[in-house]
């Protein structure tokens, strides 16, 4: 099975993906991630990678299709891979495709959470985590159980996000639906766009995902 897993910043995508990587053995390829540690492995991608960025400019689609491209070759057939992070053009999305048939797969879902905007920026404005364990909690939906103390391990420090705030949350959710208005018609087109609501809770969201893998 090889997906792309969309949705804003707080709708829950990496919980989500963190899941499907748990109970069905898939492996997350998120570009970021894969591109540090190509140029922290010195690897021939990861290098020429690093020239470009030390030089102030964007990496290349040809830098990030090698980086998939070798990613896809270590993982084997086998394994499931979750896209996250790209593709963001529809130029990408179509060498996505050469790379998908080069190694013998193929896209089976495009799945993006749906938020609702004001209600995600209830949720992110109002989360908070323990300073000392990371619990996490919410000024409307969880908050301690003794208000200066945390639940888990009794610490009175209580920290926030410096960007959980509702300019940068409002500016995100711009940011991605301009990332995503390019790609969503190139696979609308293809019948692969499944979404399932965001804002549910993270058990029906879960359900929600696997009944569209079993369709």
């Amino acid at each position: 099975m090889n997906i792309i897993l969309l949705g804003p910043p707080g709708a829950g995508k990496g919980t989500q993906a963190s899941r499907l990587v748990k109970d069905h053995a898939m492996v997350q390829l998120s570009t970021g991630d894969m591109l540090r540690a190509a140029v922290k492995a010195e690897t021939p991608v990861g290098l020429e990678a690093k020239a470009v960025m030390e030089a102030g400019e964007l990496v290349s689609d040809d830098i990030v299709t090698r980086l998939i491209d070798d990613e896809l070759t270590q993982i084997g057939p086998v394994r499931g891979v979750i896209f996250d992070g790209y593709p963001r053009t529809a130029a990408q999305a179509e060498s996505l495709e050469g790379l998908l048939a080069k190694h013998g797969r193929k896209l089976d879902h495009v799945i993006e959470l749906e938020v609702d905007e004001d209600a995600l920026v209830d949720r992110i404005t109002g989360r908070f985590t323990c300073a000392k364990c990371g619990e996490g909690y919410h000024d409307r939906y969880k908050l301690p159980r003794t208000p200066t103390l945390c639940d888990v391990c009794g610490s009175d420090q209580f920290k926030r996000r410096a960007d959980d705030n509702e300019a940068t949350v409002r500016q995100r959710m711009a940011e991605y639906r301009a990332k995503t208005a390019p790609i969503l018609p190139f696979y609308e087109a293809r019948g692969l766009v499944k979404r399932v609501d965001g804002m549910a809770p993270i058990a029906e969201v879960s359900a929600g995902i696997e009944t569209i893998l079993a369709g």
